[in-house]
C-alpha cells in the first residue's frame, strides 16, 4: 500500500507541476478524468483486445499509461478539495484502507478481484467518462499489470522530477539538451533514481540534485 509519505510527496509533486503550467489550474476546468479516460482507453490497446487477430500484451506500456492515469486522478483528486493537498491524501488513504474491491457502476456491481486485467481497464475507463474515479480498483489494476505501490511511486516521482528539470533547464525556451554524454536523460534518471533510498522523505529532492549534478558534469 502507499504510505502517507508517498502519497504527501505525490499530491505535491502534482499541485506544484500543474501550477507551473497554469497558476490557476484548479479554477481551469480542465478535464483531468477524461485525459485519465483517454490513458484508459491506450492502456487497453496496450494489453490488447481485438480478438480477430494475434496481440502480444505489451507491460511496459500499460505501466507507463498507469502512471500517466495516476497524474490526472491526483489532480482530479487536489481539484474535489480545493487545493487541500493534506485532505487529499487523507481521502486516498482512507479509500486504501477500505480496500472495497466492490464496484457499482451503472446499477451493476463488479467484483474487481476477481475481473481479468482487461475487464478492470475498461471498468475504469466506464468510470472516467462518468467523473468518477476509484483508487482500490486502479491500485488492483497496478498489481495485475506487475507493478509494486513502491514502484508506482518510484516512476511517478521519477517522470514529474525530470519533466520539473527540463522546464527548469530551458526546455520551454528549446535550450534544453536532453543528451548528456552521449546518453538520453531518462537513463540518467533512472540510474540516478536506483542508486538512491526510496524511503527517504525527500527522496524527489534527491532525484532533482542527481540529475543537476550529473547534467552539470556532462555538459
Amino acid at each position: 500500500m502507499l504510505s502517507a509519505q508517498q502519497l504527501a510527496t505525490m499530491l505535491s509533486l502534482q499541485d506544484k507541476m500543474n501550477a507551473k503550467v497554469n497558476p490557476d489550474w484548479l479554477n481551469a476546468g480542465y478535464g483531468y478524468l477524461r485525459a485519465a479516460m483517454v490513458e484508459s482507453v491506450e492502456a487497453i490497446e496496450h494489453h490488447g483486445w481485438k480478438w480477430w487477430k494475434a496481440q502480444q500484451k505489451d507491460l511496459p506500456q500499460l505501466q507507463m499509461e498507469l502512471v500517466d492515469i495516476w497524474h490526472f486522478a491526483l489532480s482530479a483528486c487536489i481539484i474535489d478539495f480545493k487545493g487541500d493537498i493534506s485532505a487529499s491524501a487523507e481521502s486516498i488513504a482512507a479509500e486504501l484502507a477500505a480496500g472495497n474491491l466492490n464496484v457499482t457502476f451503472d446499477n451493476t456491481n463488479y467484483d474487481v478481484a476477481n475481473q481479468s486485467l482487461l475487464d478492470n481497464l475498461e471498468l475504469m475507463t466506464g468510470l472516467c467518462a462518468a467523473k468518477r474515479f476509484s483508487v482500490p480498483l486502479f491500485m488492483h489494476i497496478v498489481a495485475q499489470c506487475e507493478m509494486s505501490p513502491d514502484e508506482l511511486y518510484r516512476q511517478y516521482v521519477g517522470k514529474n522530477v525530470l519533466n520539473f528539470f527540463r522546464q527548469d533547464n530551458g526546455y520551454k525556451e528549446g535550450t534544453y539538451i536532453k543528451l548528456w554524454g552521449g546518453r538520453e536523460d531518462n537513463e540518467h534518471l533512472v540510474e540516478v533514481m536506483n542508486s538512491l533510498d526510496l524511503s527517504k522523505p525527500n527522496f524527489s529532492d534527491l532525484v532533482y540534485q542527481g540529475l543537476q549534478q550529473r547534467y552539470e558534469e556532462t555538459q
